[in-house]
């Protein structure tokens, strides 16, 4: 990205025109560099409207991410965390493994306000638009191995509905191991989801990096190129969605329950988590790796964090790396 291309649309960040004139006064540039830099903006699939005589400006206003908004939204728990904001970025959780392997603290949160690169469980890619999703990872160390976070995604996954719960949102529910869904018109909805990769060994300290994406505002254009029904918080909501309250508030369930579960592990939230579960009791399709589709009902999950299943052959486990879950009666 040109160098000056964020800072204009923090500039733009008002939904309000702005003459190219008045930027070029206000970096300090020529109004030919600010050309230059908006075209590099274009490129990044950010509509920008320009018009003659009046300037550029967003479709609409866009709340930038703040640090000192987020640590204020965290509460109590924001000496946990070490927050850094990117203005574009491939992958945060690309950008903290390695910064992870350097040896940064733990409790750092990288935050992007855009991600060009983006990934979801099994290779999918998670797209993402400036305004339109909040896109974080947070590392998290361990004392035990990768061995013993058996669960771990389900209890990130609790504490992001109970963020979104206690910011008004209570109709969103957790998908099985690592979404959150909301029903919406008949039909169920993704609204985000979860990635953790592991670093370390087996049995010794371990730390996770733990990706996560919600959608607050799904473009017209984004929505052709998913191939599942998604939807935004905002759709959800009265009012905006604030991606630094929003981020604060799961900044601060994150670290209620991250450090619960480095005490007692999956067990302790095994109940919890199942009240959330929107599948719970249902019918459901789980789709194999090997293109295999079982039918079933959800039972539950085990104490570990594997899907109980009850099928023609009788009650199963799945772990997360084998299935996923598609409700037998709607999409999603």
């Amino acid at each position: 990205m040109n160098k000056l291309a964020f800072p204009i649309l923090a500039a733009l960040a008002d939904g309000k025109f702005h003459s190219g004139e008045a930027l070029a006064h206000r970096f300090g540039v020529t109004r030919a560099t600010i050309y230059n830099a908006m075209q590099s903006v274009t490129t990044l699939g950010i509509t920008v409207f320009s018009v003659r005589g009046r300037g550029y400006r967003l479709p609409k206003p866009v709340t930038l991410l703040d640090v000192d908004a987020v640590m204020q939204a965290c509460g109590e728990y924001a000496s946990w965390f070490h927050v850094q904001l990117l203005a574009q970025v491939d992958s945060t959780n690309r950008y903290l493994m390695q910064e992870s392997a350097r040896g940064v603290a733990h409790g750092t949160c990288v935050a992007a306000h855009l991600q060009t690169a983006g990934r979801g469980r099994r290779g999918r890619s998670w797209l993402s638009q400036l305004g339109g999703s909040l896109t974080f990872s947070v590392l998290w160390r361990f004392q035990c191995g990768a061995a013993g976070l058996s669960g771990l995604s389900l209890v990130v996954g609790l504490a992001l509905v109970r963020a979104l719960h206690a910011m008004g949102l209570t109709t969103v529910q957790l998908k099985w191991p690592n979404d959150l869904l909301v029903l919406h018109q008949g039909h169920w909805h993704k609204l985000g989801g979860i990635l953790i990769e592991l670093q370390g060994d087996m049995e010794g300290p371990s730390a996770a990096v733990i990706g996560i994406g919600l959608n607050l505002e799904i473009a017209s254009e984004l929505t052709a190129q998913i191939d599942q029904p998604v939807l935004g918080l905002n759709a959800l909501s009265a009012q905006p969605i604030n991606p630094n309250v929003l981020l604060g508030t799961c900044l601060s369930q994150l670290a209620l329950h991250l450090s619960q579960f480095a005490e007692s592990g999956f067990t302790h939230f095994q109940a919890a988590w199942t009240r959330y579960h929107a599948f719970h009791q249902q019918p459901v399709n789980l789709l194999l790796a090997n293109g295999q589709t079982v039918p079933g009902q959800v039972l539950g999950v085990a104490e570990e964090g594997s899907l109980l299943v009850e099928t023609a052959h009788g009650q199963q486990r799945f772990n997360a790396g084998e299935i996923s879950v598609r409700s037998a009666t709607c999409d999603c």
